[in-house]
């Protein structure tokens, strides 16, 4: 094998890495925009009812490989009719995801509702 080819591997490799990171926190870059745009909105309260904590992982040539942990709060909130939402955030580790999550199990958070559709909130960081 010649050494150029080892370089077209690792640059493959790279790109395909670049890609997985790219597409995973693109929810999270959503999230981060949303919360911007939410700010001045109205704020509701809410209760957060649901938690989960999922593997997130990336596929590789060697198969699929853990990159971290979502931790999910789902809640619920009513203008005027029940709606719900989420927000999300990644960990290293799996005790700590779940720590995280479970310690907003139940518990009431602000958040903001879109005025042009109140079915649309954000829950913003600086607000847990």
């Amino acid at each position: 094998m010649h050494r150029s080819d080892n370089w077209y591997e690792v640059l493959i490799f790279l790109g395909v890495l670049a890609f997985a990171l790219a597409a995973s926190y693109w929810r999270f870059f959503v999230q981060w925009l949303n919360g911007i745009r939410g700010r001045d909105w109205a704020a509701v309260t809410a209760t957060v009812d649901v938690v989960s904590v999922v593997e997130q992982t990336m596929q590789t040539k060697y198969g699929e490989r853990p990159i971290g942990y979502l931790a999910t709060l789902t809640y619920f909130y009513r203008n005027p009719e029940l709606q719900t939402g989420d927000y999300g955030r990644t960990f290293g580790n799996e005790t700590e995801a779940q720590s995280w999550a479970a310690s907003y199990k139940g518990k009431t958070v602000m958040v903001h509702v879109d005025p042009r559709d109140p079915s649309n909130s954000v829950l913003r960081k600086e607000e847990l």
